[in-house]
């Protein structure tokens, strides 16, 4: 809205000027949406509490986590509306992948918000039921796969980039859309599954979308581009400033969910956020690296299906409880230990990843 703005007066007012810059866009994203997340999350809290909208604790789930029932939730509600602040006010509101982010982000966000309620505050257990759950992800996955490739405007949008070489790139075609939709739905919901313990989804989340940001503006650089053989797509810069206000939103809910956690994300921000980051793997054209730094959210996800599968064939578990953070506390680990050991490999993958750019 203010790029819009600036652009309209810059003639008369050349400082404004200065709001054309994706960097110092970035720098105000990030700081909007942190400044928002920490001055509203106390009096989300209070809210929540006078509302008693608290999380409810599977009793089969690590004893340490039955004292945590009642810990307000649907924290998520939070972190998003900073994000949408934050990127309405400093993102280039022409841009379409701007536009397609925001859509994925609320759609995400309002099914989310719709499981934690019916699990909260009408206290159906069953909260939104998985097959409705699962198509509404799919309706809107699909529903961006197909504008983002009736859009696209050069030939990298829709190509399958390999990393570690130069001029390996597969045109994927129609399949893009299936590729698109599987990426964002299993990010999302990955995303959801890693929200077990305090922090331990988000930080990791911080850290991609941090990462992302900056394959973004690479991407969306044509010298940049050239010189590390990665593919041009022209406007995917603008996503810094999503993947900046992700950053600060993350970091700002991160101060009231850090162990002992004050408040849950719930659905409504694990499905959100994990759905976004998703989108914008696709959009900037690096899914493959994307897999590779989220490696934390892949393992949980793997495990649960590992888990279903061999419970299913041979009657037995490989884990102790799936997913598999549950598995390293039922083996004796203190909670801290394992989110800040998941949070170490993150970073270790997130670098690997930044590093494909160059070893090609």
């Amino acid at each position: 809205m203010l790029v819009w703005l600036a652009s309209q007066f810059e003639g008369q007012l050349h400082f404004l000027n200065v709001f054309q810059y994706l960097t110092l866009r970035a720098i105000l994203g990030v700081l909007t949406a942190l400044g928002i997340s920490l001055l509203a999350g106390p009096w989300f809290i209070r809210k929540m509490n006078l509302l008693q909208i608290g999380q409810s604790v599977r009793s089969d789930g690590p004893k340490s986590h039955l004292s945590k029932s009642g810990t307000p939730t649907m924290g998520g509600t939070l972190i998003l509306f900073s994000i949408m602040f934050s990127v309405l006010l400093w993102a280039d509101l022409g841009n379409r992948f701007v536009w397609a982010l925001l859509f994925i982000t609320f759609t995400y966000g309002l099914i989310g918000w719709v499981d934690d309620y019916r699990k909260v505050i009408e206290k159906n257990s069953r909260g939104l039921p998985g097959k409705w759950k699962y198509f509404w992800q799919s309706v809107a996955g699909f529903a961006a796969a197909i504008f983002l490739y009736g859009t696209a405007v050069v030939p990298a949008e829709t190509q399958l980039i390999v990393p570690f070489f130069k001029n390996i790139a597969w045109d994927l075609g129609p399949l893009y859309i299936l590729v698109v939709y599987f990426v964002v739905v299993g990010a999302s919901n990955a995303v959801n599954l890693t929200d077990g313990l305090d922090g331990l989804a988000i930080m990791p989340t911080v850290m991609v979308g941090a990462a992302l940001g900056i394959i973004g503006y690479l991407v969306g650089n044509a010298k940049f581009a050239l010189y590390l053989h990665i593919p041009y797509v022209p406007g995917t810069g603008e996503l810094v400033v999503y993947c900046a206000a992700i950053v600060g939103a993350g970091l700002g809910f991160l101060w009231f969910n850090t162990y002992p956690a004050q408040v849950f994300m719930g659905d409504v921000g694990a499905l959100a956020l994990g759905g976004a980051l998703g989108l914008i793997a696709v959009i900037v054209r690096h899914e493959i690296v994307f897999f590779i730094m989220s490696g934390v959210f892949v393992m949980e996800t793997v495990s649960v299906i590992l888990q279903v599968a061999s419970f299913k064939l041979t009657g037995k578990r490989i884990f102790r409880m799936a997913p598999i953070h549950h598995h390293f506390e039922l083996k004796g680990w203190p909670e801290p230990r394992v989110i800040v050991r998941f949070w170490i490999i993150t970073v270790m993958l997130v670098l690997f990843g930044l590093a494909t750019l160059k070893l090609r």
